[in-house]
């Protein structure tokens, strides 16, 4: 649940459960419906002049109903509809899955650990990745530079969910990335803290095995002959 401006309280009173929605932040409430039908629910805190009309049904169906329905829509799923939001924005542009691209790779980043550039460490979930979105300098992933450019105001709440769906289907399955460096930018790899891969530093290389030729060295209790 999320708020675009104001706070709000979404209330179902056959369920029992009621829970207040925050602007800029996302938060989560579950129940279970044992019975089908159709159940009232309201805002039940004092939100603006349109307060009144803030009310809605819960629909409760039975699961082969429930498939039915989800079938009948026509824009695909939320990752699907995310999916297209992201190639509209161009953000495949930087975020191009590969050490190639400007930004830092999504796959598997959701519900991962995120090292910062000032080493600390957080959670890839809901509420970062949003602000990743809105506010990508906010927390910057250790080795990237902040050059990703705010999306405010450019895509709603329903966007963003979208695109949260998206950047969750992505799977879990990732590949640490190290910075290139290019002539123009010491590294082309930079902008939204979204890859906990981002900034790995190299890693040493193997150390060279001795000379096929070269006498055998022994050892024996601390003495080398």
């Amino acid at each position: 649940m999320a708020s675009e401006d104001v706070i709000h309280s979404l209330f179902v009173p056959a369920f029992r459960v009621k829970m207040d929605v925050l602007p800029s932040r996302y938060r989560t409430m579950w129940f279970q419906a044992t019975h089908t039908g159709r159940y009232h629910l309201f805002c039940a805190e004092y939100c603006g002049t349109l307060h009144s009309g803030m009310v809605g049904w819960v629909e409760v169906m039975e699961p082969a109903d429930y498939q039915k329905w989800l079938a009948g829509g026509s824009e695909g799923s939320l990752a699907s509809q995310g999916e297209q939001l992201f190639q509209k924005f161009a953000c495949n542009t930087c975020h191009t899955g590969d050490s190639t691209g400007r930004g830092p790779i999504l796959q598997g980043v959701y519900g991962s650990m995120v090292m910062l550039s000032d080493d600390s460490i957080v959670k890839a979930d809901d509420n970062y990745v949003r602000e990743s979105i809105l506010n990508p300098t906010a927390k910057v992933v250790k080795g990237f530079q902040p050059i990703m450019p705010t999306f405010q105001g450019q895509v709603n709440e329903e966007d963003l969910i979208k695109l949260l769906a998206y950047v969750k289907s992505l799977g879990q399955t990732r590949t640490p990335v190290v910075p290139v460096e290019s002539p123009s930018s010491l590294r082309t790899s930079a902008g939204s803290p979204l890859n906990p891969g981002a900034g790995v530093p190299p890693q040493p290389s193997p150390a060279t095995p001795p000379a096929q030729n070269a006498p055998p060295t022994t050892t024996t209790k601390g003495t080398t002959r």
